[in-house]
């Protein structure tokens, strides 16, 4: 198998990089929710209230990210992959320097918690562009049988900034006392993103246009209103694409969001053994990920993402008694685990849910079939954690909870066809498919 391209290995560190900082910003506010947030902006609740309601303004940007995807996804198709990505990371970069920036409750009242749900909605809209335009860019360029592998390194962009993101924020927390963390210290991850931005878009100006979208261009056969014919020709792959992603949320935003909840709330136990212990998790998917991801070209991209399914299933009745013998190692144990069996989830659902798509309407379609699974997964699971614990006393109703959104995926990669070795140039000199009507990028598993 011939190894990948300079421009390829460019592309898929540019990808790389704008994701990490991307996630880098996104995981700042998810852990900033659950550890800061709750008595800078809410002070006068409750603690189980105010955490709900940080909660909440959390699950905001998981409501932004399918309008994010319809905006940036359209003109994706309509512009091109590589101007689009410039703009999400801009987006992204700017909102989160302004969160560091904003002053708390005490100061200026309810309108603190209304600024910091405008500009996570804000953050909600660049991700909710950045996924589609970095998956597609890795998929299309290069070799066709390494596409599991190239599209997966965008995917490692959530481990590596969650590492980022936590790391800092927990050599912050030790560094300094709770008074001046909750003060001031919070603030220098979010300000540092200011910085980061610029390296981000230093490397994505180099890269090229995807050579898939250069022909699409060149033959005139892009879509007018991308989304609307989506609907109209892909509403298989919609269906598809969505139910394939919604228990992978569930799973992912339980193991690394609800622990830190669950831990200090209801064990009593330090913020640090719930972040250490993802942070361990986190560091291993940085390697497993791009694992599953050739594993997928290898042998599949629904039999590795359904092996990831069944043990998520299984491993999270075990998750929350390891978490309750209140020992770090088991604790550590238990999220190392839990993050092995969604990198098999996640390490080929980049490509299995890009190749879903046709080339003139990949980057809408996949990006709304991605995002608006965001929003009923990963926006409200730590919400219905958190109210199922407090209702039933039990992390069984929990664990109930993630095995049902699992099944929701199994049967999404049921009602899909294998898309490993699927021809996307369906261009001249296409083998294994043909062009439907004579239009490049056309043909698809539901074209």
């Amino acid at each position: 198998m011939a190894g990948p391209t300079r421009q390829t290995r460019r592309v898929i560190l540019a990808g790389l990089i704008g994701t990490s900082l991307e996630w880098y910003d996104f995981f700042l506010y998810t852990t900033a929710a659950t550890l800061v947030f709750p008595k800078l902006f809410f002070p006068s609740l409750d603690p189980f209230t105010a955490t709900l309601a940080s909660l909440t303004t959390n699950a905001v940007a998981f409501v932004a990210r399918p309008l994010g995807g319809i905006v940036f996804g359209h003109f994706g198709d309509r512009v091109g992959r590589k101007s689009v990505l410039v703009v999400t990371l801009l987006v992204m970069g700017v909102s989160t320097f302004l969160i560091g920036v904003l002053p708390g409750y005490a100061s200026v009242g309810v309108a603190a918690p209304v600024l910091l749900a405008l500009l996570r909605f804000v953050q909600g809209l660049g991700l909710g562009g950045e996924w589609g335009g970095a998956v597609i860019m890795s998929l299309e360029h290069g070799d066709g049988r390494r596409r599991g592998f190239n599209a997966s390194w965008p995917q490692v962009g959530v481990p590596a900034g969650y590492v980022l993101a936590t790391g800092l924020l927990t050599i912050l927390s030790f560094a300094q006392s709770d008074a001046a963390f909750l003060a001031w210290g919070w603030r220098v991850p979010f300000l540092l993103s200011g910085a980061l931005v610029f390296v981000g878009l230093w490397v994505r100006l180099r890269i090229a246009e995807s050579p898939l979208f250069a022909e699409v261009e060149q033959h005139g056969a892009k879509a007018r209103m991308p989304l609307l014919e989506v609907l109209r020709t892909h509403p298989r792959a919609l269906l598809s694409a969505f139910t394939a992603r919604i228990g992978v949320d569930v799973a992912f935003y339980t193991f690394t969001a609800y622990i830190i909840v669950y831990l200090t709330q209801q064990l009593g136990l330090p913020r640090s053994y719930a972040l250490n212990a993802v942070l361990i998790g986190s560091a291993l998917q940085l390697g497993l990920i791009p694992l599953f991801g050739a594993l997928s070209d290898r042998v599949g991209r629904r039999p590795v993402y359904l092996a990831g399914v069944v043990a998520a299933a299984l491993w999270v009745f075990a998750f929350f008694p390891l978490l309750d013998t209140r020992s770090f190692p088991l604790i550590a144990l238990a999220a190392v685990v839990a993050l092995v069996t969604h990198a098999a989830m996640y390490g080929p659902q980049a490509a299995f849910i890009a190749e879903l798509f046709s080339t003139r309407l990949r980057y809408s379609g996949a990006s709304m079939g991605y995002q608006v699974a965001g929003v009923v997964g990963g926006a409200l699971a730590p919400i219905i954690a958190l109210q199922l614990f407090e209702t039933y006393r039990s992390t069984v109703a929990v664990s109930v909870y993630v095995v049902a959104a699992l099944a929701v995926t199994a049967v999404g990669l049921a009602i899909a066809p294998e898309t490993r070795g699927l021809d996307l140039a369906a261009g001249p000199g296409a083998s294994a498919a043909r062009p439907r009507n004579g239009v490049p990028g056309q043909v698809g598993p539901f074209a």
